[in-house]
């Protein structure tokens, strides 16, 4: 086979080397990083619509918020539900979001759709510090190695696990607008019933009416 349609895929391998490669600052920064993933938050179903500022503003009531940093979504449209990493100022605050969150429902922008929150954990982060003993090696894989047909299933599984879960979000999208709806027809029709009370007790119909059947109007 020539090389022109001889076919690649590059892959990671990751190794871990007997002898000890990490030096006192790489394990200083990781503790550290540690440290921050403690005190971060992991909030989940966002409406798209939620900005920075929002999602400051929100959790700003159970302390204070060091940095905001949403996920990109690169597998799905821009409409579906997003997500965020939230560092708060301690891992206190950062236990009060999720236990406030889990347990009472928590909207933001005014959706029909409760946001989640998680504890952080280390793999959420894309800015992490490698691991102090740990390196990573890169290299081309050929047909013919062993890793080659490992990461053809894992790229398959991909695929069907992101359109599986599109497929979710755009079921759960439809019952969220359809919700949305319902709660807009329904604010519609009660805030025409208050309007027609408040006219027909401001231009003197409800007092005539009272005087006519022999009823007393109380003022509110």
């Amino acid at each position: 086979m020539s090389n022109l349609f001889r076919f690649w895929m590059y892959v990671y391998r990751s190794s871990v080397p007997s002898y000890m490669d990490s030096t006192s600052t790489a394990e200083t920064d990781y503790a550290v990083f540690l440290e921050k993933v403690k005190r971060t938050v992991y909030i989940d179903n966002l409406s798209p619509q939620v900005t920075e500022s929002v999602v400051r503003t929100a959790l700003g009531q159970f302390g204070t918020v060091k940095n905001v940093q949403f996920i990109p979504n690169y597998t799905g449209p821009k409409n579906i539900p997003c997500c965020a990493l939230v560092e708060m100022e301690c891992p206190r605050q950062a236990k009060a979001v999720v236990l406030e969150i889990t347990q009472f429902p928590f909207m933001m922008s005014g959706m029909p759709r409760p946001v989640r929150a998680f504890r952080a954990e280390e793999e959420m982060f894309d800015d992490r510090p490698i691991k102090p003993g740990r390196r990573i090696q890169c290299c081309w894989v050929d047909r013919k190695d062993p890793d080659f047909e490992v990461a053809s299933k894992i790229k398959r599984l991909v695929r069907k696990h992101a359109a599986e879960d599109l497929f979710l979000l755009q079921q759960q999208l439809a019952q969220e607008e359809k919700l949305a709806k319902q709660q807009d027809e329904t604010l519609k029709a009660n805030y025409k019933k208050f309007s027609i009370i408040d006219n027909v007790v401001s231009d003197g119909t409800a007092p005539g009416l009272a005087k006519l059947y022999n009823m007393k109007v109380f003022d509110a």
